[in-house]
């Protein structure tokens, strides 16, 4: 079965990341939009994420410009109990798994103020792969249903874990959206498999992991040729080599940095200089 990415939607170089800004989300990702981001990760999950105040600063972006829903692509997550604040739950987890998944996606999708979802994402895997797989189960039918477009795994940082999601399921994962950090070897082995199967990696932490290498000579020299910051350096670095960053700023400086990365070019030699610090 092909890849259900390349039908559907498509998912921007870069997306506005919504998490830990509790009652400043909908003006931040309000700011985002008009700023030129039209990409937005956010999390069916009352504790780290405010998905109602997405959904405000979408509606109220939609409502002041030209802009059609169409024109952007949104991606939330369906977590589960166990990465749940178990008093702010936003779905009944007396439910059965299936259950607690449709209940979780109907909520996103009020939530956010969206007929279809372009992208639901499981936030981590289950705690067993028979749970993992149940739960594609259940995502495979929000597809067929017409409430998602595409599915993609979260905090998946073991390779049999995402092969074995990939050979049961029926409609295969679009979006692997990882930690992109030292501590896991930047994902080599995981992303030359999404390479392979045509599974988008995006990353998380990016910048915040990565102070070291903004601080590298190589980046520094690279970030001077173009006459950017090391931090556009390295986010343009990475969408060279095909990964999807997430951004988190709160800065309209930042954000304006963050998009203008798609200005300029780094040589393959300037790519192959970043990537070989990527051990």
């Amino acid at each position: 079965m092909t890849n259900q990415s390349q039908a559907s939607t498509t998912m921007p170089r870069i997306l506005y990341g919504t998490a830990w800004k509790k009652n400043d989300t909908a003006r931040l990702v309000l700011q985002a939009l008009r700023s030129g981001f039209r990409g937005l990760d956010t999390a069916c999950q009352p504790k780290h994420y405010n998905e109602a105040g997405v959904g405000e600063g979408i509606a109220t972006f939609l409502q002041s410009s030209d802009v059609r829903r169409e024109d952007l692509y949104i991606q939330t997550k369906f977590t589960s109990v166990d990465g749940q604040n178990a008093k702010r739950i936003p779905y009944d987890p007396k439910l059965p798994l299936r259950e607690q998944v449709s209940a979780s996606c109907a909520v996103s999708r009020k939530n956010l103020g969206v007929e279809v979802l372009d992208c639901l994402v499981l936030h981590s895997p289950m705690r067993t792969l028979e749970q993992t797989l149940m739960v594609w189960s259940a995502f495979e039918s929000l597809v067929h249903e017409g409430f998602v477009r595409t599915l993609g795994i979260s905090n998946c940082y073991s390779l049999p874990t995402l092969r074995a999601v990939w050979e049961h399921a029926k409609i295969k994962p679009a979006v692997l959206q990882n930690r992109f950090y030292r501590d896991e070897g930047y994902d080599v082995s995981l992303r030359q498999f999404c390479k392979q199967m045509r599974i988008t990696y995006q990353s998380f932490w990016t910048l915040t992991a990565n102070p070291h290498l903004l601080k590298t000579p190589v980046v520094g020299q690279i970030a001077q040729r173009l006459q950017w910051t090391p931090a556009q350096t390295f986010l343009r670095c990475l969408t060279q080599l095909g990964i999807v960053p997430l951004v988190g700023t709160t800065s309209p400086v930042h954000m304006a940095h963050d998009l203008g990365i798609f200005d300029q070019e780094l040589t393959p030699n300037e790519v192959q200089a970043i990537t070989s610090l990527l051990r």
